[in-house]
């Protein structure tokens, strides 16, 4: 019995190959009927046999291309037709747009393959792409996802690529950056001052620059790199020098994965990762003789390492390199260039010669970093590769209303949600400068657009002076939802996992402005998704200097001594004390005493900062998150000791003491005690008090999952310690994996808990209903 049958899919489908994959496949069943994009996804209707219909769509769910990710596919019966052929028709426009982009994927191993091939018409051309690979997210302009909404419209396809964009049996049919030699991009080498150079081949001649020792900026897919050898060491030392990077590591590239399992220590699941179309940076362990110099990653176990996800990058690295630096390109702290005549300007002095081309990027987006820890990808930093593709809220989290969450301060990402997708930005950066904040303002109007998402709620953070506040504060037409910095990252972690709690939520980070007005970072609390009640924190320790504190950890390493010792700290014989500058230390103590410029805190980070800076490891951070980072490095993992601390209870919570440990620590180094011994004591201390809090609150509340979240559970030792200890204990523990634990994730968190908020969710606890 002949049906047709129209089915709408919605997902991942535009860009991607998925109509001529329809086309193909219909011709398999011997169907008619035709298939199209839309605003929403892809429409198609088949008419034929009711069994090859039914063959057909289950082929669809089973054999869908790469890059394809379907999230909805209906379909119903209609009247049949009597086509006799099956096409595929031009895109049209709809009212309604819920079409998902793909993002940026690396070149896949068919267009590697011509780029390699003498007899290919694309041999060695720099921008060889096909519908399974290449540019998308960093080039789109708006959907229907065609050569005109991107910025490839200028370049006009030559008679031989028009024959394959329109040949549905193709690889490149309709892939809209398709392009060669003839009538595509092209790549140009100018000089330090941004004049172009005469040279036959600019890759070639990058490539002899680079061996030479230079710094080289190159236009990647998501903006500029800074490129420099990474065996020479003049040259790394060079960059540094010139980027105003002092110590914090460089992302290197290697030609394959078998020179990082050279250099590193890779486990199946990172190389999995490595080898992935996303091509994210990977945190890998070192090996002790790597042959890189010591400056890509001073006083740091661990090298940032990638893999060519480029053509142009598998060019440069088919040169005998064994690895590149390839950092951001841009100033320390401002958004990464993405425009030849701006990386010209805003490179000069630093770039030695620039490798560019002329297809615009539109949107900036850096590199994502991934690290494995307890055998599960964890994201650092979410960016290219993996944005714009939606995370779906699992069931039964209910849908939610169109929202827009700006994210706090620091690695800044944005969010918008569509019922039970949530669409989180690219990497926006620290929100210190207007450069960034304009990158931010482009960005929200950008996925506005692109997902034609009018956000009915802002969600911001509760702090009033960040920069993204402000912006929220601004749109007076919306109802604006103001969500607390911990408990947002709590719910981001219960919404990953589909979890409505409550929870007992470890919140553990460097900074959040609390319900309380005083700065948390350190704190347990009970939380659904739209409430919270802390009900435990680290001790408030005063902030001398407030940004200063943290900038400087030996500022808390003071107070925190202070708070041990009163004024007898300065008779301490340890080289802290000893290496003090005596002046400069009693303003800090005077400071803190009398509450000039320091706010209360109960940071988990500034407790990390102040040990690291006890065991003379740290006085000065050079980046965010130093001076926990080179903690962690330096701790004996053999070492199981811990140090005391006390509970003080209090009527509604209860106060984690750490003037004992800090105690403990003192006596250590009085016996000359090494600080890798020190420093596993110390997190073995924190486990163990995160740990028998968590006891001491099921025991008040019978609640037995455990949601972990904020920047401090980047600490491996920390999250997999903590992890094991409570599951041992018989909890369900839950922490992230498809978004950063660091405020990077924050939005998330922000978005579920405000659309919530915002259609009366009903929660546990009434936090919010005086504040916010």
């Amino acid at each position: 019995m002949v049906k047709r049958v129209k089915g709408s899919i919605q997902g991942i489908v535009q860009g991607v190959g998925f109509r001529p994959f329809i086309y193909q496949l219909a011709h398999r069943f011997d169907l008619t009927g035709y298939v199209i994009n839309t605003s929403q996804g892809v429409t198609l209707e088949v008419e034929g046999p009711e069994p090859r219909i039914a063959g057909f769509f289950e082929a669809i769910l089973v054999e869908n291309p790469p890059l394809a990710q379907i999230a909805v596919l209906n379909q119903h019966e209609i009247p049949v037709l009597g086509e006799d052929s099956f096409e595929i028709r031009e895109s049209r426009s709809g009212l309604a747009r819920s079409a998902l982009i793909s993002p940026d994927v690396s070149i896949c191993p068919d267009c590697l393959a011509e780029l390699r091939d003498p007899q290919d018409r694309r041999y060695r051309y720099p921008f060889i792409n096909c519908t399974n690979c290449g540019p998308r997210y960093t080039i789109i302009q708006d959907i229907p996802y065609d050569r005109p909404s991107t910025t490839m419209r200028k370049f006009e396809m030559c008679p031989a690529c028009r024959d394959e964009y329109e040949d549905p049996s193709n690889r490149r049919f309709h892939a809209q950056p398709n392009a060669c030699w003839e009538c595509g991009p092209h790549a140009a080498l100018h000089d330090k001052n941004g004049n172009p150079l005469s040279c036959a081949d600019p890759v070639q001649e990058a490539v002899r620059l680079l061996q030479d020792g230079a710094v080289l900026a190159v236009k990647g897919l998501g903006g500029f790199h800074l490129a420099v050898d990474a065996t020479n060491h003049k040259a790394v030392v060079r960059l540094r020098k010139r980027k105003h990077r002092e110590e914090k590591p460089l992302a290197i590239m290697v030609p394959d994965l078998q020179t990082a399992r050279d250099i590193a220590r890779v486990s199946p699941e990172e190389a999995a990762i490595l080898t992935s179309r996303q091509r994210p940076i990977v945190i890998l362990r070192k090996r002790r003789s790597h042959g890189l110099s010591p400056q890509v990653a001073p006083r740091n176990r661990y090298f940032g390492i990638m893999l060519p996800y480029t053509p142009l990058h598998y060019l440069l690295m088919d040169a005998p390199f064994k690895a590149l630096v390839m950092t951001s390109g841009n100033m320390t702290d401002e958004p990464i260039n993405i425009e030849n005549n701006a990386a010209f300007l805003h490179l000069k002095g630093i770039a030695d010669s620039f490798l560019v081309h002329d297809r615009d990027i539109y949107l900036r987006s850096d590199d994502s970093i991934v690290r494995v820890i307890n055998h599960t990808p964890r994201q650092i930093r979410r960016s290219r590769g993996y944005v714009p593709a939606p995370i779906f809220l699992p069931e039964p989290l209910p849908m939610l209303p169109p929202v827009l969450a700006v994210g706090g301060e620091l690695k800044n990402t944005v969010c918008l949600t569509k019922e039970n997708r949530i669409f989180l930005s690219q990497h926006v950066g620290d929100m210190e400068n207007l450069e960034t904040y304009e990158f931010f303002g482009l960005t929200i109007s950008h996925l506005q657009r692109i997902l034609e998402i009018e956000p009915a709620v802002i969600a911001h953070d509760l702090h009033p002076d960040y920069l993204s506040s402000r912006f929220a504060r601004e749109h007076k037409d919306i109802t604006r939802i103001a969500v607390q910095h911990h408990h947002a990252h709590i719910v981001g972690c219960m919404a990953e996992h589909g979890i409505a709690g409550p929870v007992i939520g470890l919140a553990m980070d460097g900074t959040g402005l609390g319900t309380d007005g005083h700065i948390w970072g350190g704190d347990i609390i009970l939380a659904d998704l739209v409430s919270f009640e802390r009900k435990a924190h680290l001790d408030y320790t005063p902030l001398p200097g407030g940004d200063a504190a943290a900038k400087f950890p030996w500022r808390m390493a003071l107070v925190y001594l202070h708070k041990a010792y009163g004024d007898a700290l300065f008779d301490l014989d340890i080289p802290f004390i000893k290496n003090l500058d005596t002046t400069q230390a009693n303003i800090v103590v005077r400071m803190a005493r009398q509450g000039v410029n320091s706010p209360l805190t109960s940071s988990c980070g500034r407790l990390f900062d102040a040990v690291s800076s006890l065991i003379r490891l740290r006085d000065k951070n050079a980046y965010e998150g130093q001076a926990p980072i080179e903690l962690e490095m330096c701790q004996r993992r053999d070492e199981n000791g811990h140090y005391p601390w006390r509970m003080e209870k209090g009527e509604n919570h209860h106060h984690l003491l750490t003037a004992d440990l800090i105690r403990g620590i003192v006596e250590d180094l009085e016996k000359g005690t090494s600080r890798g011994i020190i420093s596993a004591r110390f997190h073995n201390t924190m486990i163990q008090m995160l740990r028998e809090t968590c006891c001491l609150l099921r025991e008040d509340t019978g609640i037995e999952e455990v949601a972990m979240s904020g920047g401090s559970f980047q600490n491996a030792t920390l999250l997999s310690g903590l992890t094991r200890l409570l599951e041992q204990d018989g909890f369900r523990v839950y922490s992230h994996r498809l978004v950063p634990s660091n405020d990077g994730g924050l939005a998330l968190g922000q978005a579920v808990c405000a659309g919530l908020r915002s259609r009366r969710w009903k929660g546990s606890f009434n936090s919010y209903e005086t504040h916010g």
